[in-house]
Parts: C-alpha cells; structure tokens; sequence
C-alpha cells in the first residue's frame, strides 16, 4: 500500500478528500481518496506516497490535522500478538520516534487503552531491533501506529518538518480560569499552529496595537492582551469586567463591518458568526485599505459544499486585499464549522 494517510475533524471527511483530489489533481498526479464519514481520517491511495508528500505540503492543507505516508495497513491483528506482524512489515529502517494513536472519534475512543499500553510494549521491541532512536529524535522520520479497531490499523511514517508535530495533530491546551470565553482556546491554538517560533517572538510584542472586530465577550482580546498588546474590542455587546482592568483594552461599542482605526494597527483579529463571504471581503478591505499588518480570522461554513466555499471565500480575500499576502488556513482542534485564516504581507 503506498499513499498519504491523513487525519481530520469527524464528519469533514469527504472536505479532506475533495481538498487532497483536487490539489493532487493540480499538481499532476494520479490518485483517489477513499474514506467514511465520521471515520477522522481519509486515505488518498494510487500514487507513491514519496512523490505525494512533497507536492502535498501540510502546512498548505486546510483540512489535515495530521499527514502521514502511508506504510502498510494490518488487518485481523492476533490481540496475543500484534508486535510481529508489525516488525515483519515495517521496512528495515530507523524511525526517531514512535506514536500509537486512534482516530478522535467517539467511536475510536475505546481503543485510548490500547494505543497507550502498545506503545509502552511497541518502543522497546522496535529499539531491540534497532528500528527506533533511543532517545526522541525529531531530525529523522516518526513512526505512527493507529488503530481503528483492536484488530486493524494503520502503519504511517511523518516527516517531522512536514506534519503537525502532537499525537493525532491535536495541541492539547487547557481553558485558563481568567479566560472570558472557550473561543480564547481558538485564537491560542491559532497562535500556534499558524506561526512558527520565530514569528511569535516578533510578531506579538508588547506594545503592538490590534483591532478585535465583534470582540464580545472578550476571548481573543484577552489572548492579545497576554501579549502586552494594546486591543481596540469592536463589539455593541459587553466585555468581561475583569479585561479591563488591565489597562490595556479600549471598548467600543460599534459594528465590526463598519468600524474604522484612526490608524494602521499591527493586528486584526476576527470571529464574527457571519457569512463567510462577507466576513472575507470586510477582512480584504482591511489589507485594501491598509488598516492592519497582519490578521487573523475565522470564516463559518455552510453545511453543504464546504470545501467549494473555502476555495471561494480564500480566492475572494486574496483577489480583494489589493496587496500579495502569505494566507494560511486550516480547520484547528478548536474550531467547529469554520477555518481560521492567517494573512501576513507576503
């Protein structure tokens, strides 16, 4: 079996699919996807998995959590004996480390037991045949096992420059007591996911100035202001009390879609419950107009023709922001029926 082993949101199955066919398609190779919804993960099968990975970057992805090559899939696994048949068909080489996971799926959440304990039995019997780092090395690829069934899984190796860098892609933040919202979560994971180490040391300073349109009750305001961001909260709804107090958020209450800064601000950041094509041409006027450096924002997706409306909504921004951008895009662990967008200047 050879191919890209890719995991996602439940239920956005058929969206990852549509999305690896048609970039595939775009950058001439063959192939199919194969999955069921609900699953959390779709196969992209019929071209080598060494020419696909390359051509398929992840961070270009917006539906992948993870992206693995795909190595070989075990069905009717001996529950005596499952290390075996795995070292009999991993091929002979070194991995720099190893993770057993499971779809995030509330129908795979049983099999959480099983992947922890293989793992702890796997490790030592793949560094005793001298196919596993004894200590974590990220500069070399990274085995994966997961299981969709006690008796089923999947062998998948990641290139750690190219995939998503925590078990099953996640990045397991925790809600902050201080925190006004859960939508907070979304902005963190977007900070992190989005900007590499090196731009979140520059990018969010102290002292910058950002623009939270449609702001209430104040979640991603307050993920800026731990920043030492000054925030302008855009919103005709209430704040939290306690954002204020920290000297550094002004709000106004106004409409998002109209309001405008007196100035050029270093960030704008958006999670309006709009349509998703007004909400990107408002954040091109932004670009256009030249009131932000930077932004992030979320778009929220129609229950139908998803992936047609994401094509549409990112070609709208980019064709509307008037100046070349960087765009990232990606449905994060925290959204629900939305992408959130990163646009830098290019």
């Amino acid at each position: 079996m050879t191919g890209l082993l890719c995991y996602c949101r439940p239920g956005f199955e058929p969206e990852l699919a549509a999305e690896l066919g048609e970039r595939a398609a775009l950058a001439g190779l063959p192939g199919y996807p194969r999955t069921e919804r609900g699953s959390g993960y779709v196969r992209f099968l019929g071209a080598d998995g060494e020419v696909l990975a390359p051509a398929l970057p992840f961070h270009e992805l917006i539906f992948a959590r993870q992206k693995l090559r795909l190595l070989a899939e075990l069905r009717d696994l001996d529950p005596r004996d499952r290390i075996a048949p795995i070292l009999a068909t991993l091929p002979e080489r070194r991995w720099g480390e190893l993770f057993v996971e499971h779809p995030d799926t509330d129908q795979a959440k049983p099999l959480a037991g099983l992947a922890r304990a293989f793992g702890n039995a796997l490790r030592p019997a793949l560094r005793k045949a001298g196919r596993l780092s004894e200590r974590d090395n990220p500069r070399i690829p990274r085995l994966h096992v997961c299981f969709v069934a006690g008796n089923h899984a999947f062998l998948a190796e990641a290139d750690t420059r190219d995939a998503s860098p925590w078990p099953l892609g996640v990045p397991r933040l925790r809600m902050h007591p201080d925190a006004p919202s859960r939508s907070a979560l979304k902005l963190e994971e977007a900070i992190l996911t989005l900007l590499d180490a090196d731009q979140r040391e520059r990018l969010l300073r102290p002292g910058m100035t950002a623009a939270d349109l449609g702001a209430a009750p104040g979640g991603w305001t307050w993920v800026l202001t731990r920043h030492g961001i000054h925030v302008t909260a855009i919103d005709n709804g209430p704040l939290r009390p306690h954002l204020l107090d920290s000297g550094l958020v002004t709000h106004l209450r106004a409409d998002g879609f109209h309001w405008k800064p007196p100035k050029a601000l270093d960030w704008m950041v958006c999670d309006m419950v709009e349509q998703p094509r007004r909400v990107a041409a408002r954040m091109a006027e932004w670009f256009r107009e030249g009131w932000c450096r930077q932004a992030i924002f979320n778009l929220k997706l129609p229950m139908k023709k998803r992936w047609e409306e994401t094509r549409l909504c990112l070609d709208l921004f980019a064709e509307q922001a008037g100046r070349p951008l960087a765009i990232r895009a990606r449905q994060l662990y925290h959204d629900r029926e939305e992408i959130t967008v990163l646009a830098q200047p290019r």
